[in-house]
């Protein structure tokens, strides 16, 4: 069965699963859907529009040229911790490349290292370009459309970022939820991703968690590399741009991927990559070749022409030797012959720009402008990529959400040794404390045991809260700059997904918490008294966990993060009213002591303790009389003595909730504001 579908793919066909058919509508995938809602950034057929999914009819082509593409960039100096750039001192890196790419063709882009491959790239999707200085145009069907190219195309990056504990299926499912268009049903975008996995050879992988490499066993790379194609070609993109498609992978597997590429083009898709030396097997099934050396073009054809080229110019390709292999050791500069290669490698690049190939290159990029100039104000790709005042999302902000809230709660809950390890870990903890506070007596030895278990218990739960969380960001964020740069999702989603997704455990955990060590301490034996305590634990594990929050969106890295956490919270511990009094906070750190939620915790949970104690026992030797204290130690009558000890007072404890929720609040904006910059400038 496996073998007749594969053939039944190599051939164009389509192969559908029964069940999900019946559920599709015969309307999706027929001509009563507008084309300007059929597909990628809305303005392509994710089924071609057609009653075959697949018709090479039903994808509009394109034509993708580039013109005298120049790049420099500037030479920073950096002074007193400033970068000033110096305009005067730059550096070339592209100069005067042109070429051209039609559908239905593989062009491989190639050259040794610092050749200008990646800046090339770059310069042709519009990304990371914010550095550049560029001159030249970037046509689609003879149509400079500038950043609209984003639009129409697709990137699959060297560089696989996946969420680990996703299925295969699952990460292909969230992304047709989101990028695809709103105009499709639900049914239409699942059906979508049978066919991706069946067309890339993923459906034996479809229920296998795709894994973290390093640290979660998942599926293999080679299967992670096809599952990066998959995201990219369920909105089947007319255009694809794949930077080093074949990286890391073992010859057998980068011809694989190879043909899965030459199978996308035999669709009529316009693919461009870049390839570092290709095996000879791999090589043989490109289309077209683009050589660059020293940021110029050194040859752009066919490989049959490349080779009658550089025999031309007096470099002949040894027999059975790989012409990938022959054209890089030609190009490539030597140690200690700098000199003489640069002059070799300008020497063959101004013949190429002489010669007839380039010549004929050059017409055909006229043709293909002439050609489409009179059909532009009626081509859907044309009005695509002018966006047409559309959102930079393709789905509704609601649907962000519930897709996101379902992906975080599949990540938070999959992970069952994590989950189940916080459960025991809360269980121990506060067992321990309970066994060492056990069944205090309400005595002076006795307040002081439960204001220390109080803070214990609080410190315990902020410390265990953040640390929860202090990596959830900075784990996840090259995934979310990926996918926010797309256009997938909203920064405001992103962050109010994970935290809806996270609350219920940062809720159960506190309440465990509380429920085991109150009863087992002794605390103040009355219902109500408990459930402020409860409620109090779980205001503060929140609050704690948007410190966390803010700790992570703000720190560049893991490591960072869980450094410089530590010494945050001492900060905050100091001023909780334990290790200094209250009304003892120098003037010049009272700012300090507003920030700290200890402090507003400990002394709720104090009064709730303490309020309502009349009377605590206490030695005649022991007691205060008047001004004088007749032993060295202080004798607590009742809990009023005690708050009144600790600068405590039970008038502010409604204002000390208000200054949780207060501080609650104020350091998640501050983490959602700093995640918000982060994705603003990584999008500019």
């Amino acid at each position: 069965m496996h073998d007749t579908e594969t053939v039944k793919l190599l051939n164009g066909q389509a192969c559908y699963d029964r069940d999900l058919d019946s559920d599709l509508p015969s309307s999706e995938y027929s001509g009563s859907v507008s084309r300007r809602g059929e597909g990628f950034g809305g303005s392509y057929g994710t089924f071609g529009g057609a009653s075959d999914p697949h018709s090479r009819q039903g994808m509009e082509r394109i034509s993708l040229t580039w013109e005298n593409i120049s790049v420099s960039v500037s030479m920073d100096k950096r002074r007193f911790f400033r970068q000033e750039k110096q305009t005067w001192n730059q550096k070339q890196i592209l100069r005067n490349v042109t070429g051209a790419a039609r559908p239905g063709t593989l062009l491989a882009i190639m050259g040794s290292s610092g050749a200008g491959k990646s800046t090339l790239m770059n310069v042709l999707t519009c990304r990371n370009t914010a550095q550049y200085i560029t001159e030249g145009v970037v046509k689609v069907n003879g149509v400079d459309v500038g950043h609209g190219i984003k639009n129409i195309s697709a990137y699959v990056q060297q560089d696989e970022l996946f969420i680990g504990t996703l299925t295969v299926r699952e990460h292909l499912t969230f992304r047709a939820m989101l990028r695809m268009d709103q105009t499709l049903s639900k049914s239409a975008r699942l059906q979508r991703v049978e066919e991706v996995l069946l067309e890339l050879g993923l459906s034996s992988c479809a229920e296998t968690q795709i894994g973290t490499p390093g640290r979660t066993k998942g599926i293999s790379g080679g299967e992670m590399k096809r599952l990066a194609f998959a995201s990219e070609v369920l909105t089947n993109p007319p255009l694809m741009f794949c930077d080093e498609p074949t990286s890391s992978l073992d010859s057998f597997m980068a011809q694989n991927i190879v043909h899965i590429l030459q199978n996308m083009t035999s669709k009529g898709r316009t693919i461009l990559c870049t390839i570092h030396q290709p095996s000879s097997e791999v090589f043989s099934t490109f289309d077209q070749l683009l050589l660059l050396s020293e940021g110029r073009v050194a040859f752009m054809g066919s490989s049959s022409d490349a080779l009658r080229f550089f025999e031309s110019q007096g470099y002949s390709c040894p027999r059975n030797f790989n012409p990938a292999d022959f054209y890089i050791h030609v190009l490539a500069g030597h140690s200690g012959e700098e000199g003489s290669c640069r002059d070799k490698v300008e020497k063959l690049c101004d013949a190429f720009r002489g010669s007839d190939i380039c010549h004929q290159m050059t017409d055909n990029i006229n043709d293909i402008c002439r050609d489409v100039s009179e059909n532009t104000a009626l081509s859907v790709i044309i009005e695509d990529t002018n966006g047409n005042g559309r959102d930079r999302y393709h789905t509704s902000w609601i649907r962000q959400l519930t897709t996101l809230l379902w992906r975080s709660v599949i990540c938070v809950y999959r992970d069952a040794s994590l989950f189940s390890a916080r459960l025991i870990q809360t269980v121990v903890v506060s067992l321990l404390l309970g066994l060492v506070y056990l069944d205090q007596k309400y005595d002076q030895k006795g307040v002081m045991n439960i204001n220390g278990a109080l803070f214990i218990s609080i410190m315990m739960n902020s410390v265990t809260c953040m640390f929860a969380v202090v990596t959830t960001f900075t784990d996840e964020v090259s995934v979310f700059m990926r996918e926010y740069g797309s256009g997938m999702y909203r920064t405001d989603v992103y962050f109010l997904s994970k935290t809806l997704a996270e609350l219920p455990t940062f809720c159960a955990v506190p309440l465990i918490f509380v429920a085991i060590i109150y009863w087992m301490i002794g605390l103040y034996k009355d219902g109500m008294t408990f459930l402020m305590c409860a409620g109090t634990f779980i205001l503060l594990c929140n609050v704690a966990l948007s410190f966390g929050y803010m700790m992570s969106t703000a720190s560049p890295s893991a490591d960072i993060a869980l450094a410089v956490t530590p010494p945050s919270l001492l900060s905050m511990v100091l001023f909780g009213g334990m290790f200094l009094n209250i009304a003892s906070t120098p003037v010049y750190l009272l700012w300090l002591k507003y920030l700290s939620w200890y402090q507003y915790a400990f002394e709720i949970m104090t009064v709730v303790q303490w309020r309502n104690v009349e009377y605590l026992e206490c030695q005649a030797g022991n007691r205060t009389a008047g001004n004088t204290t007749e032993t060295r130690t202080r004798c607590f009558r009742d809990g009023k003595d005690v708050l009144d000890y600790l600068s405590f007072s039970e008038d502010n404890l409604m204002l000390d909730v208000i200054l949780l929720v207060t501080l609650l609040v104020f350091y998640r904006l501050v983490a959602f504001l700093i995640l918000l910059l982060k994705a603003r400038r990584s999008r500019s």
